[in-house]
């Protein structure tokens, strides 16, 4: 079979659509997905506005892209509206799978400019058509995704129409998003309500059938298959609350009485189904829906079903005390059809309820009249509808984020973000580890590209500066490089350089498993280099004021929980920068996080920066237990 080498590009602006190669070099250095989704992204002029025309928005599969275990994935790769960095986020289902067998010989989509008028772009054996799409504007996902009963949709909701800065793009009807840092902001304004993949998904090559039975299985034996078959991502609210990271209550604690109530026993008792349950690692718990009005109906025949993820309980539930599962899966499902970020979303909103409680703000003054407290599900549901429509003034800062509302009204020491992105999942006061992980993210505060947690907060290793700063490196390089196949990323613990390259020699694409290991870190090292072009450094690496702050869950002493880097619970800046240094050293970077012309020429990078990119000098690396 022929391995995909080419890409679409379209001009939104002059509604032009066009075919051609992918460099040879970028194909062997970067492969698919993230790392080309970030070579394409890095050939845009410095400082390109999000909002603008200008930046582009990619849709990007891997050569493997339906045909490795797992959920299917795609890439979404753009300059994030809500960080200014670097984004790249991914979306499952259908959509995915379908894209790729649309996509024929290309690797995806680069689109720029922006339509003056709504359009979808079709996608269909390698061609791709911008169609007029006004009838669609203001439908959600699902009545999106309901006017293509042929095709499979990628699409925005009202959110991205309106701009809101962590809009998603939404799939399968809003079962699935590319969540995190607003691509469906940068799609939505660019006048494109929805990207429309018309033919199947891709049969797998009689070549790769025997490596993919092997290693579905040895996916599905994995710690990580079994623990996704058991309970999908639900199993991380009791996980967080047994071991004290569960963000509760807007930052307030870490461990929420109400945590059975919204977790996975609670799913399985009200679940209607699992998602592609004959999987041999099943999808997501689907539940019953509501009607729009908060009401439930489980007898009715024409209720829609939603599919609530760890993210949506931990966020929606612990994260604005609410014990109620359905309550916490309707909040989920408003998020999904209005096309919204549930993790940002619940942060906005525990944002705001602290800071009514402090009197930074008034809601009256803000078009506000209502009460507004942890634990009510409709004040938090009404406030998220005013969010996704920027329909009155708290609305409306709320959806530049909580950073952004913070700079405005006070209370950055309330709720934490990384370069502008909220914080997800953990605690990182009960796992000192994470809170690297959290900081030097590329795309800010984000816990999939690394999760030392689920060791550290269970077994508490005993991990030393130098074996923290590895964990979190290697398991981000180890991300990285799956996204660029574009595989799912729970599919890292059993899928290796080696078993990847015996997938590309069975398309015939010879790849030095060598090589292979270093993919990652090379792709990690360029997104790096985007977000220092874009004006990040050092400083945007640093630990959130709110973490600084201790928390007590359920039944802990006043004394908190001291780890390697905390005091009293609360992180310490100081031990914090020292291992920000170490991070950097194991990285090979300068002590302000600049990449030094040795890494960047061991990685075959060293022609790419340009003359607005910041590089490091070897001297200026930072010395780790005496070593230069």
């Amino acid at each position: 079979m022929t391995v995909p080498d080419r890409m679409l590009r379209v001009d939104l602006s002059a509604e032009r659509v066009r075919s051609e190669p992918v460099p040879e070099e970028w194909l062997a250095r970067y492969v698919g997905g993230k790392g080309l989704g970030a070579r394409y992204l890095y050939e845009m002029e410095p400082s390109v506005d999000p909002a603008s025309p200008a930046n582009r928005l990619a849709f990007v599969v891997g050569p493997l892209t339906g045909y490795l275990p797992g959920e299917p994935r795609y890439a979404a790769v753009t300059k994030s509206p809500l960080t200014g960095t670097f984004l790249d986020s991914y979306g499952g289902g259908s959509f995915a799978s379908r894209l790729a067998g649309s996509l024929d010989d290309h690797l995806g989509v680069v689109i720029e400019g922006a339509a003056d008028e709504p359009v979808a772009l079709s996608i269909d054996g390698g061609e791709a058509t911008i169609e007029p799409a006004g009838d669609l504007r203001g439908l959600d996902a699902a009545e999106t995704d309901a006017r293509f009963p042929d095709a499979a949709v990628a699409c925005v909701g009202p959110a991205g129409e309106a701009g809101v800065r962590y809009a998603t793009i939404a799939s399968d009807g809003g079962d699935h998003h590319a969540g995190r840092g607003g691509a469906g902001a940068v799609m939505g304004g660019k006048g494109l309500k929805a990207v429309v993949a018309r033919d199947p998904a891709p049969e797998v090559p009689a070549a790769l059938r025997d490596l993919r039975e092997r290693d579905e299985e040895a996916f599905a034996d994995s710690d990580a298959g079994r623990w996704l078959a058991a309970g999908d991502t639900l199993e991380t609210v009791g996980f967080g609350d047994e071991t004290g990271v569960l963000p509760t209550r807007g930052w307030q604690s870490r461990r929420f009485d109400g945590a059975e109530e919204i977790g996975v026993e609670r799913a399985s008792e009200r679940a209607t189904g699992r998602e592609r349950s004959d999987d041999p690692v099943p999808g997501g718990f689907r539940v019953p829906a509501d009607d729009g009005d908060g009401s439930r109906d489980d007898d009715s025949d024409d209720h829609e079903d939603t599919v609530p993820r760890g993210g949506t309980p931990i966020a929606l539930g612990a994260g604005l005390g609410i014990d109620d599962f359905d309550a916490v899966a309707a909040l989920g499902g408003v998020c999904d059809r209005l096309g919204i970020d549930v993790i940002s979303a619940g942060n906005a909103v525990a944002w705001a309820v602290r800071a009514i409680d402090a009197g930074l703000i008034d809601p009256a003054d803000h078009g506000v009249d209502r009460g507004l407290s942890f634990g009510d599900e409709a004040a938090a549901r009404a406030l998220i509808e005013e969010i996704a429509a920027r329909s009155t003034p708290l609305g409306d800062a709320l959806a530049d984020g909580v950073a952004a509302a913070a700079e405005r009204f006070g209370g950055t020491d309330l709720v934490p973000t990384v370069k502008g992105m909220e914080l997800a999942s953990y605690d990182p006061r009960g796992a000192a580890t994470m809170a690297l992980a959290f900081a030097t993210g590329d795309r800010g505060g984000c816990h999939r590209r690394a999760r030392p947690v689920e060791t550290e907060a269970v077994a508490d290793p005993g991990w030393s500066p130098a074996e923290r700063a590895a964990v979190v490196a290697d398991e981000q390089d180890r991300r990285a490089a799956l996204w660029c196949l574009v595989g799912d990323d729970f599919l890292a613990e059993s899928f290796g350089s080696a078993a990847a390259a015996e997938w590309f020699a069975a398309l015939g694409d010879e790849r030095d498993p060598d090589d292979l290991r270093l993919l990652g870190e090379r792709v990690w090292t360029l997104t790096r280099l985007f977000n220092l072009r874009e004006g990040f450094d050092r400083g945007d690496d640093g630990l959130p004021e709110a973490l600084t702050r201790g928390t007590r869950g359920a039944g802990e002493t006043d004394e908190g929980r001291e780890g390697a880097t905390g005091v009293d619970d609360g992180l310490d800046p100081d031990a914090f920068e020292d291992l920000l240094d170490t991070y950097y050293a194991y990285r090979g970077w300068d002590r302000e996080g600049r990449p030094t012309p040795r890494l960047l020429d061991r990685l075959g990078l060293a022609d790419l920066p340009d003359s607005a990119t910041p590089v490091g000098s070897a001297e200026g690396v930072p010395s780790v237990d005496g070593d230069d």
